[in-house]
């Protein structure tokens, strides 16, 4: 008989050290599975999965259950191939349901522009301290680059030094399963961002290893990204709720609305499958459909019946 508790902390040893998975999807899995445990009392038996996931439906969003469900699997892979167990309990239990189609949502270009200025026009001010300055003008890199690639924003702030190339203008990243994308920068706008701010934060940069510090000279955190994105929405005016995937999200349908293959886009994207990226395409059907019903010259032409 087997410890659970044992076979997670053997399990997440091997996700880290053999399958080199990032430290955000080893704190995801860490988490689902100590709740796991706690649910069990040991077990891992049809029954008790079968329980579990409906209290998991009954207490998540589907996307939550589904990445909680397939972290379980992974588990009972791994048991099998190190004969823990004979045979996955996954086997007789149904666990795919159909997630609820819910469209990502985008800022409109304008919107993206107005924050753009906004951010920019704050480096003009006569009274700058040089702390504000150099805190205006990482502001500005993180929106130019976020926006120029389409990038996460962990894969912005986990960006190294030696990740960024601003003589032959590349990025480096390294998204979900590690998997490597390099994307080229070509706007002379958004490199000189990123070449200004380097000029500020080299040798902080240089010292720390990432690309973007705070004013602790650390790795600047996801959280404080979202929060400056989240204040200068609110600056210019903008009533939506402004986060840096959105950023992401918009980088792939103004794309696509520009008729770049789906396939480039995927890549960009750094999308394993065909399958994710297709969701902008239903974006781009909604920004058809409103240009149709709003712009469409049949919409000024009034019939009259008098005529003929």
């Amino acid at each position: 008989m087997f410890i659970l508790k044992d076979q997670v902390k053997s399990f997440i040893k091997y996700c880290s050290c053999s399958k080199k998975l990032s430290p955000k999807t080893i704190k995801a899995y860490s988490i689902d599975l100590e709740q796991f445990i706690v649910f069990s009392n040991n077990d891992f038996n049809k029954d008790c999965l079968s329980g579990y996931i409906a209290f998991l439906h009954q207490q998540y969003k589907p996307k939550t259950v589904k990445r909680k469900i397939a972290c379980l699997k992974a588990l009972s892979n791994y048991m099998l191939y190190e004969e823990i167990i004979e045979e996955s309990p996954f086997a007789k239990i149904k666990t795919s349901f159909k997630e609820p189609f819910i469209l990502p949502k985008t800022i409109p270009l304008e919107i993206v522009q107005k924050i753009l200025s906004f951010a920019y026009g704050q480096l003009n001010s006569l009274i700058l301290t040089q702390h504000r300055k150099e805190e205006i003008t990482r502001n500005i890199a993180i929106l130019e680059l976020l926006f120029a690639t389409g990038a996460r924003v962990s894969e912005i702030c986990n960006l190294k030094n030696s990740e960024i190339d601003l003589v032959n203008h590349s990025v480096k990243f390294y998204g979900k399963g590690s998997r490597e994308r390099i994307i080229q920068i070509e706007n002379t706008d958004v490199l000189q961002s990123l070449q200004t701010y380097y000029h500020l934060f080299s040798e902080r940069i240089i010292d720390r290893g990432y690309f973007f510090i705070n004013r602790l000279h650390n790795r600047l955190s996801e959280q404080s990204v979202r929060f400056m994105i989240k204040k200068y929405a609110e600056k210019i005016g903008c009533s939506n709720n402004v986060t840096p995937h959105m950023f992401r999200h918009s980088f792939a349908t103004l794309l696509l609305e520009e008729n770049v293959d789906i396939r480039y886009i995927q890549k960009l994207l750094g999308h394993s499958t065909i399958t994710t990226t297709e969701i902008y395409t239903h974006v781009s059907t909604v920004k058809q459909k409103e240009i149709l019903a709003t712009r469409h010259p049949r919409n000024r032409i009034i019939i009259d019946m008098n005529e003929g």
